[in-house]
């Protein structure tokens, strides 16, 4: 299953060739099962960088992320993106339902990142939708498969 999802983030890649990037930078709010704040600037056409500083469970989390945005279904200004990265982040024990001890957790791991969004041509706005699912190394460990948001950013 892997294979098969990997083999068709490949194929899209390569067989879209209309520019991705509507915009050089938007910043705004997250929000999901964790909310805060995402920046994303884009480094070239198809390629952005993202970083998010999110709360969750009485602490903070900040992940960083590199993004390739493909034109989605041929609509204008929409677009579909996927990526990787990696986070850390400072949880409390007591603010979870799975920590056994009361302890301050820091976490580190790897991100992926899959999504779709919409840049509006009437306002300087867009909105996107995405699943970021996240495998901690140390601290607390395992994967978490719970990270889908709502974004809104002003672009400019």
């Amino acid at each position: 299953m892997k294979k098969i999802l990997l083999t068709t983030a490949i194929f899209f890649c390569l067989i879209s060739f209309t520019t991705a990037q509507d915009y050089n930078t938007g910043i705004g709010f997250r929000g999901g099962f964790s909310n805060g704040l995402t920046v994303k600037h884009f480094i070239s056409q198809k390629a952005a960088l993202e970083g998010i500083l999110s709360t969750r469970w009485g602490g903070f989390e900040i992940t960083g992320l590199y993004e390739i945005h493909n034109r989605a279904f041929n609509v204008d200004r929409l677009n579909w993106y996927f990526g990787f990265g990696a986070h850390l982040g400072f949880w409390q024990g007591n603010k979870t339902k799975w920590a056994t001890e009361d302890r301050a957790y820091t976490v580190g791991g790897l991100d992926g990142i899959l999504g779709l969004e919409y840049n509006f041509r009437a306002i300087p706005f867009n909105l996107s939708i995405d699943w970021k699912p996240q495998f901690n190394f140390f601290g607390y460990s395992g994967f978490w498969g719970d990270g889908g948001a709502l974004s809104i950013r002003y672009i400019f």
